[in-house]
């Protein structure tokens, strides 16, 4: 497989784990950058084909690595930075998105406060629809350890969420979450119809 080839296939999935792993755009493309220059350079090295993908993403996966080990690289971003959208353009967007978009920040920020190899496998799975199989490939860990830190993941994003959010039904007899953000938006969210 050529590089264009790859590129083609690969960018935007590359470019959202890497986008919600560093949480800003900027360094999100410098990092994407970087990642398909290292692939460029060791692609001929690469034999068999089935394992491409999850060799692409553990290369990205190094890069942002090395990203937080320099100096100053752990403070949090905003969450209009987090959601990869410009705030401006969700004041445009219907009812709908905008609830949703809003609720997504809210849920983003929580992730982020996920100890970096719990807030990797979400990102990995919950967000870029990798299998456990694949991410156990990506991460370079067995497919239990995996499933571990999942559950470990999921269960302390759900203490988060019931720390920081405060969920009730309003008089559309839709779930709303009044999170603990300086804004004080209201998200909504429709209940499940189970």
């Amino acid at each position: 497989m050529h590089l264009t080839e790859i590129y083609d296939q690969y960018y935007q999935k590359v470019r959202k784990f890497i986008l919600h792993t560093v949480r800003n755009d900027w360094v999100a493309d410098d990092l994407v950058q970087e990642t398909f220059i290292k692939i460029n350079q060791n692609l001929e090295n690469v034999r068999d084909a089935a394992k491409l993908q999850a060799w692409i993403f553990r290369i990205a996966h190094n890069i942002c690595q090395d990203y937080f080990r320099g100096p100053g690289k752990t403070a949090p971003l905003g969450l209009e930075e987090i959601s990869g959208e410009p705030a401006a353009a969700k004041a445009s967007t219907t009812q709908k998105e905008l609830e949703q978009g809003q609720m997504r920040q809210c849920v983003f920020g929580l992730v982020n406060r996920l100890p970096e190899s719990l807030r990797t496998v979400v990102i990995l799975s919950d967000i870029n629809e990798f299998s456990q199989r694949e991410i156990a490939a990506i991460l370079g860990i067995t497919v239990e350890n995996v499933k571990i830190r999942l559950h470990r993941a999921r269960k302390k994003l759900k203490a988060l969420l019931e720390e920081h959010c405060v969920f009730e039904v309003d008089e559309r007899n839709v779930l709303t979450c009044q999170p603990d953000t300086p804004s004080g938006y209201r998200l909504f969210l429709k209940p499940s119809s189970t």
